[in-house]
């Protein structure tokens, strides 16, 4: 769907954005975080085309966004952070009009109003005027005027800023039903807003990508907790010598157990190397009580993506 290759964006000697490449899959729903500052507004606005890469391709649907802009922006939907909107103008009549402008055929347009209306749970404001809105109407607003016409890539910036925790809870279900026919780039420095909704993290930090996983390989390591009661004080020399495990720790634990943090090489099999462990456990005599991977939070994962130092000091 999405590939990015060296993306750079300077002004004049300041560098924003820095030899970022990435892509994405159809229906994907990416997380691009980061502080403020990082670069995420403008790696989103460089794909929305709204900004030209100083250096680096962008290819979207299997065409070049510098040689085919028009084509592809009649496919993408954006909302910026800052909507620019019409306050004396009703909704519906906006949406129409953004619909104009997005090259929807006129005997579409209505219908597809209708469609963004209905989908952001809008249609009894149609004949409001956008000034009467609340922060939180405004904002899905602004998603529907990014959905008209179904387009096959959706890029939010902070969808969720401003929004009081239904109407977050809302803008969330919202976000993954649009994913069923879209590719969706979600912005935002709300770590719980990546965790309810998106696939996968792009992480950036001083304009450099440092993290690219999914959430799933993201929080789980290569690492398993083993809980055990306190029988047999060897049990750790017998762990150290499974050929699965790295590296074997004291892990806190209460009175009368013993917890272990059993780091795996590289490679190894997890559901092998936990019946090994498992295996040895029962033979040195001792009774366990738990055994499962160490988790990682996002907001850990983080704080560590974010300390990596970088060469340029770039906002």
């Amino acid at each position: 769907m999405i590939k990015a290759r060296n993306l750079s964006r300077r002004y004049g000697k300041f560098t924003a954005v820095a030899n970022v490449s990435f892509e994405i899959g159809r229906s994907e729903i990416v997380g691009l975080l980061g502080h403020n500052g990082a670069g995420k507004t403008t790696v989103m606005k460089m794909l929305s085309g709204y900004l030209e890469p100083s250096a680096g391709d962008i290819e979207i649907s299997g065409m070049d966004l510098a040689l085919h802009p028009h084509v592809i922006q009649q496919h993408l939907g954006y909302l910026p952070e800052n909507l620019p909107i019409y306050p004396e103008m009703m909704v519906a009549d906006y949406l129409e009009y953004v619909a104009t402008i997005k090259g929807i055929p006129p005997q579409e347009r209505m219908p597809a109003v209708k469609d963004a209306l209905l989908a952001t749970q809008l249609l009894d404001r149609a004949m409001n005027c956008i000034h009467t809105l609340s922060r939180g109407m405004r904002q899905r607003l602004g998603v529907a005027q990014a959905i008209l016409g179904r387009p096959q890539l959706l890029i939010l910036d902070e969808p969720t800023n401003g929004l009081d925790p239904e109407q977050t809870a809302s803008m969330r279900k919202l976000i993954k039903q649009l994913a069923r026919r879209a590719t969706v780039i979600l912005s935002t420095h709300i770590l719980q807003e990546v965790e309810a909704v998106c696939d996968r993290v792009l992480m950036l930090n001083n304009g450099k990508l440092v993290l690219d996983e999914t959430l799933q390989d993201l929080c789980c390591t290569r690492t398993l907790l083993l809980r055990v009661c306190d029988s047999n004080p060897s049990l750790s020399s017998y762990l150290r010598r499974l050929p699965q495990i790295s590296k074997v720790s004291s892990h806190p634990h209460e009175v009368g157990e013993q917890a272990f943090a059993l780091n795996l090489h590289e490679g190894t099999d997890a559901n092998t190397a936990a019946n090994n462990i498992a295996q040895t456990v029962v033979k040195a005599g001792a009774r366990m009580y738990e055994l499962h991977p160490l988790v990682r939070d996002l907001e850990s994962i983080f704080h560590e993506a974010s300390s990596i130092e970088v060469v340029e000091d770039v906002r």
